[in-house]
């Protein structure tokens, strides 16, 4: 077995199988056997039983969110929040099943007709992070189920028992044995069961740039179709005409989601010189009113990061940027409660030469930069690996739009620290992958088209 420990006080939460090869095997032989049955399932069928799993789970949100929270540390507030954002998925592909439409064109013989039809590409699995133990499995399980494909996950060997709730709920909604399954255990040995089955004919993966390297060169001898939501380096630039209140607002409820470990989480934050000082002081006051706590209550805390190599990172990230000229105006160390709990940290007079400037942080640490120019921002931003997000704060409508071109990222946001719903494109360029999960476009990941020529119809 794998236990699970709440990184808040150690304790354990709760066991979860560590599978065998023979077990992984007979999973993956489930999910294959069950495709050719489903996905020859009318789509309103399909439909019906992800609503169900919908409404069951919607019922009992508040179970998921305290498990979510002892085994990730996450606070009760983000919890449900992220429960609702999951929901989404799984609500949007419901519906978005029945929208899965071919087309005819114009024929270029005068006997012919020419028709584009969209097939389910297949059996598919999945390999979900820890840091949004609900969202990752719905968003997935719910795009896959929805376009006719069987889908086989594997959580993280961090919090796998929300996974496990949500797999209960859906075999309580009429999702069958088969249809959808999932495998815990070594992720290593996991994944190269899944990349070398030759049935599983694709594979979403959610998680590091370098694991996702390594899934996507084996899945390249298979030509196996994949999409890709890998690590990120976002720039948060803030400009002198921005409205600094709605900025600050907007950056720490992006940067402080999760206690930080989140990949879209702002990690450069450039400010133009003019209002530097006067963002930190508004920055500073707001992150100092917030505590550092354990999860289970109402209000808004930052929470323990999920384990010891985290907080390790994290310290040496910090204490290299300080011994470079840093200067801390918050935090900079553990908490006073200490164990996995790390102080909201704001770091000034950061350099692009800094570790920090090219790692992701994944933690609550906010590293500052100046800027002269519209232009220097740009290029200094774009300076990285990385294409998953950027964030820019303005209220010139001709440098947003000049921002949106030239910003090299999948999601550009303008004005907002809010990033995700169920109904638009998720992913990055870049080392940050590719595919994109949300909206009609996720759906689009788990089709393959087909042309069909009928001639001969001259009589």
């Amino acid at each position: 077995m794998i236990t699970v420990f709440n990184p808040a006080d150690g304790s354990v939460v709760g066991e979860t199988p560590l599978m065998a090869a023979e077990e992984v095997a007979a999973a993956i032989n489930r999910t294959c056997e069950a495709f050719p049955a489903w996905s020859a399932k009318p789509a309103k069928e399909r439909s019906d039983r992800l609503r169900r799993w919908y409404d069951l789970v919607r019922a009992d949100r508040r179970v998921f969110a305290e498990l979510m929270v002892k085994e990730n540390g996450k606070c009760l507030t983000e919890a449900l929040g992220e429960i609702e954002y999951g929901l989404g998925f799984i609500e949007w592909y419901a519906e978005e099943a029945k929208r899965v439409n071919g087309e005819t064109l114009p024929s270029h013989a005068p006997d012919a007709s020419v028709l584009v039809m969209k097939e389910p590409v297949g059996p598919t699995a999945a390999i979900t992070p820890w840091n949004f133990p609900f969202m990752m499995i719905a968003r997935k399980v719910a795009t896959a189920l929805a376009a006719g494909c069987t889908m086989v996950i594997k959580p993280a060997e961090e919090t796998p028992l929300t996974a496990w709730k949500l797999l209960e709920y859906a075999r309580e909604a009429g999702i069958p044995q088969g249809v959808f399954e999932m495998v815990t255990g070594d992720p290593k040995a996991i994944g190269e069961a899944f990349t070398s089955d030759e049935r599983i004919r694709k594979i979403s993966f959610t998680g590091s740039t370098r694991v996702g390297k390594l899934l996507a060169s084996n899945c390249g001898a298979q030509l196996k179709k994949m999409t890709l939501e890998l690590g990120g380096n976002a720039p948060f630039i803030v400009f002198d005409d921005a409205t600094l209140t709605d900025a600050v607002n907007g950056l720490v409820s992006a940067k402080l989601r999760n206690s930080g470990q989140v990949c879209i989480s702002p990690n450069r934050i450039f400010v133009q010189e003019g209002i530097y000082e006067d963002f930190v002081a508004q920055l500073t006051t707001a992150v100092a009113k917030i505590s550092v706590d354990q999860g289970m209550q109402d209000e808004f805390v930052v929470g323990p990061l999920i384990n010891q190599q985290a907080v390790e990172k994290v310290t040496s990230l910090v204490s290299d940027a300080i011994s470079q000229g840093a200067t801390v105006r918050l935090g900079g160390k553990l908490a006073d409660r200490g164990g996995l709990f790390y102080q909201p940290t704001i770091l000034c007079d950061m350099r692009d030469s800094f570790a920090m400037h090219n790692t992701e942080i994944f933690g609550p640490v906010f590293a500052l930069y100046r800027f002269k120019t519209e232009e220097e921002a740009i290029r200094r931003a774009n300076n990285t690996e990385y294409g998953l997000v950027s964030y820019a704060w303005t209220t010139d409508l001709g440098r947003a739009f000049r921002l949106s071109r030239s910003l090299e990222a999948g999601m550009v946001i303008i004005n907002s620290g809010s990033v995700g719903t169920a109904s638009v494109p998720f992913g990055g360029i870049k080392h940050s992958g590719y595919g994109r999960e949300g909206g009609h476009y996720g759906i689009e990941e788990y089709v393959q088209v087909k042309y069909v020529l009928m001639a001969g119809q001259q009589r």
